[in-house]
């Protein structure tokens, strides 16, 4: 399996070491599950914003007062 490693300042590695232990995990998974959340929160962003673009438009026509003002029809602000 592939491995790496990766380098720290000495207080780098206490905070990390801190967080690990907070949640009750070694150093080496600890630092796994890090890096799998990130790839994860990446997808889950990704598909939030997918969804949100496919729905702008009526979200947009059901809720038109929650339409920035710059965005609507005209594209000025109202003073």
């Amino acid at each position: 399996m592939p491995s790496l490693n990766v380098s720290f300042t000495d207080e780098e590695l206490e905070g990390v070491r801190a967080a690990a232990a907070a949640e009750g995990k070694s150093l080496k998974q600890y630092l796994h599950d890090l890096g799998v959340r990130e790839m994860q929160r990446k997808q889950f962003i990704a598909g939030a914003s997918s969804w949100s673009d496919r729905l702008r438009d009526e979200f947009d026509d059901a809720f038109p007062d929650e339409v920035p003002p710059s965005q609507r029809p005209g594209g000025s602000a109202a003073a």
